[in-house]
C-alpha cells in the first residue's frame, strides 16, 4: 500500500485545515517546495497536492507553486482543487502534474469527466469527499443529495481509474479513517484504484486499512499526522508493507 504525503496550499503556504474549514487553518510552512522535497527525501513515492484557494473559489491561485513542486521532485504529483474545465485540466498537466483530480466539476458534469478520461486516460482522477455518506463539493462547503457509493459507480462508468475517497468528518481530526465507508466504496467498483484519505493518525490506522488492499484500496494519503509528528513517514511506509 502506497503512503502519499499531502501538501495543502493556501496563499502560497503549506497549511492544514480541520474538516476542510477555511477558518480552522494551521500554517506549517512558508516554503511548500521545501516541504515536498522533504517528503520525497524521506521515501515518498507519490505526492498529493491540493490548491485550497482553488477548491473554495473555483479559480486556481497556486499553480506556480505547484509547477515549482513538480519540477523539484523526481516522483509523480497529483493535484486537486478548482479544476473545473478543460483549460484548467490542461494547465495542471502542463505544470508537470501527473494526475489531475476532479471534484466539484465531476459531480456537476459527469459528461465532462468522461470527455477528460477519453482525452487523458489515467491522468484523470476523481475526488469523492463525503459527509455522512453524501458527496460534498465547493471546497466541502456544500453537501449534495448523491451518495458517495452511487457516485463512485457513476465515475467508474465514465472511465475513471482512480478515486480519492475522503471522509470530511475525519479530515484533520486525527481520529482515524472511516474504514467501513472506504470498504463500501471499494466494493462498489470493480476496476478502480481507491486512495483512502482523511483522519489517519497512527501507524495502526495504516495497518487497519491494509486488509482493504485486495479490494483495490492501493494507497493512503497522510496529512496532518505527518506535520504534527504523530506519524513519521519512514515508519508509515514500513507499516504499509510489513507483515
Amino acid at each position: 500500500m502506497l503512503i502519499i504525503p499531502a501538501v495543502d496550499l493556501r496563499g502560497g503556504k503549506c497549511v492544514r485545515l480541520i474538516q476542510g474549514k477555511a477558518d480552522a487553518e494551521t500554517v506549517f510552512s512558508d516554503d511548500p517546495v521545501a516541504m515536498a522535497v522533504k517528503w520525497q527525501n524521506k521515501g515518498a513515492q507519490f505526492l498529493h497536492v491540493v490548491d485550497l484557494d482553488g477548491a473554495f473559489t473555483g479559480i486556481q491561485k497556486n499553480l506556480d507553486v505547484v509547477k515549482d513542486i513538480a519540477s523539484a521532485l523526481n516522483i509523480p504529483v497529483e493535484m486537486g482543487g478548482g479544476i473545473r474545465d478543460q483549460k484548467a485540466v490542461e494547465g495542471v498537466l502542463q505544470a508537470g502534474v501527473q494526475r489531475a483530480i476532479l471534484g466539484t466539476s465531476a459531480l456537476r458534469d459527469p459528461a465532462f469527466v468522461e470527455a477528460m478520461c477519453r482525452e487523458y486516460g489515467g491522468r484523470i482522477a476523481v475526488g469523492i469527499d463525503a459527509k455522512d455518506g453524501m458527496v460534498a463539493i465547493q471546497g466541502w462547503t456544500e453537501v449534495g443529495e448523491k451518495s458517495a457509493v452511487n457516485f463512485a459507480v457513476e465515475m467508474e462508468a465514465s472511465g475513471v481509474k482512480t478515486i480519492i475517497y475522503t471522509d470530511i468528518k475525519r479530515d484533520g481530526m486525527l481520529k482515524g479513517p472511516n474504514i467501513e465507508a472506504t470498504r463500501k466504496i471499494a466494493e462498489a467498483v470493480q476496476n478502480v484504484q481507491i486512495v483512502a484519505s482523511g483522519g489517519v493518525s497512527s501507524l495502526q490506522d495504516i495497518r487497519d486499512l491494509r486488509p482493504l488492499e485486495p479490494l483495490g484500496v492501493t494507497s493512503v494519503i497522510v496529512g496532518k499526522a505527518l506535520y504534527t509528528g504523530d506519524i513519521q513517514l519512514e515508519d508509515a511506509i514500513s507499516a504499509s508493507s510489513d507483515e
